[in-house]
């Protein structure tokens, strides 16, 4: 039997702190809390003792963490493309690179260093918060620290849920997604979250989960967290992207979600996307240097809109239509399923109309979370 990596954070064994975090406060609490060893490193300057090149020493490198001052924004729109339908998600970036390894991560093509880094000085990160919450009290915030790092993957190290949760819970214009691959939960136990976080799971076939998506948490893992939070009251997501066309695809999404309806209550789910594979040009040789065992590149794709390679739109569309089939047979009528940057020719081919008839998927999404739960 395969060790569990329920908590990928096992994968890490030294911290790198920058010179000038070492003496705050949460620096200090997560060097204590981790109990590992540490170096300190000149501001901006790379850790020590990780060999190779980029990307061939992802793998070594993803056993350090950098304990860093984020000098960018924390907070802004997600970087969609205007030619596919995005839900406007707003990201909050914590950090950057993620214990896990899976194929297919687009990460490994976006970065060019291979250690993992978490940014520490989060009052930076609430000021901005604080900023956008008061320049726009009418709007409505649907936030996600997904975009650059697993948003639990790390947690138990840094104890950032517990800040965030808290934070969010007394905010009445947003809502916060927590979307990860792990099954770390430990730290949401307890908090008053006052339903303002929604707790977030990425999901895919068996055989993708088994032989895609390296030290990350089992199905029955993530469901088992799943159900733990939703037990907590928090409201939950699941995200099916990268869906992947492989032997059994069929059979292996119908396991999942006959899985996930079985473990988790419908209830409780706010929402749930739908993405077909797609990356950066660049991914395709990384991707198939560093897993040579993995079949997932070598299909037929053709350059999107958005110049990265993707299903061409029929396959899509078959793939989507039976996944789709099989959600609506078991979601509550609140969940909103969802497309993540996919055209409107194929949401009105799966769907049956196209987002703008009912308001854009930013009115989707915000409905599923706002009232009546």
């Amino acid at each position: 039997m395969s060790a569990s990596w329920a908590d990928p954070s096992r994968f890490v064994r030294h911290l790198h702190v920058e010179e000038s975090c070492l003496d705050l406060p949460y620096t200090q609490e997560i060097i204590s809390r981790s109990k590992l060893p540490f170096s300190v490193v000149c501001d901006r300057e790379d850790p020590v003792g990780i060999s190779g090149q980029y990307p061939g020493n992802l793998t070594e490198g993803k056993q350090h963490l950098l304990l860093s001052r984020n000098r960018g924004q924390f907070f802004k729109p997600c970087p969609g493309t205007p030619e596919y339908r995005c839900c406007e998600y707003q990201v909050l970036n914590i950090g950057m690179n993620c214990p896990m390894d899976c194929v297919y991560c687009i990460l490994q093509a976006y970065l060019n260093q291979p250690w993992l880094s978490f940014f520490v000085n989060v009052e930076d990160l609430f000021s901005e918060l604080d900023q956008a919450f008061s320049a726009e009290p009418d709007r409505f915030f649907r936030i996600g620290t997904g975009e650059f790092t697993d948003s639990m993957a790390l947690d138990r190290l840094t104890g950032l849920s517990v800040k965030l949760v808290n934070y969010m819970a007394n905010q009445s214009n947003g809502i916060l997604e927590l979307k990860s691959k792990s099954a770390v939960i430990d730290n949401l136990h307890g908090l008053d979250h006052r339903g303002r976080t929604v707790m977030a799971w990425s999901l895919n076939a068996t055989s993708i989960m088994r032989h895609e998506e390296l030290r990350s948490a089992s199905l029955d893992e993530r469901l088992t967290a799943a159900r733990q939070c939703a037990d907590w009251g928090y409201k939950l997501a699941f995200h099916f992207d990268p869906i992947i066309d492989h032997p059994g695809w069929r059979e292996g999404y119908k396991e999942t979600i006959d899985r996930l309806f079985d473990m988790v209550p419908a209830d409780q789910i706010a929402w749930i996307s739908l993405g077909g594979l797609r990356y950066l040009p660049a991914l395709k040789s990384i991707g198939t240097s560093r897993f040579p065992g993995s079949t997932i590149f070598y299909q037929e794709f053709v350059e999107g809109l958005d110049n990265k390679p993707r299903y061409f739109r029929q396959r899509r569309v078959e793939l989507y239509q039976h996944i789709h089939e099989l959600l609506k047979k078991r979601t509550h009528d609140r969940t909103c399923i969802y497309f993540c940057m996919e055209s409107d020719e194929v949401w009105q081919s799966v769907m049956g109309f196209i987002p703008e008839e009912r308001g854009g998927i930013p009115a989707l999404l915000d409905a599923s979370v706002q009232g009546g739960w």
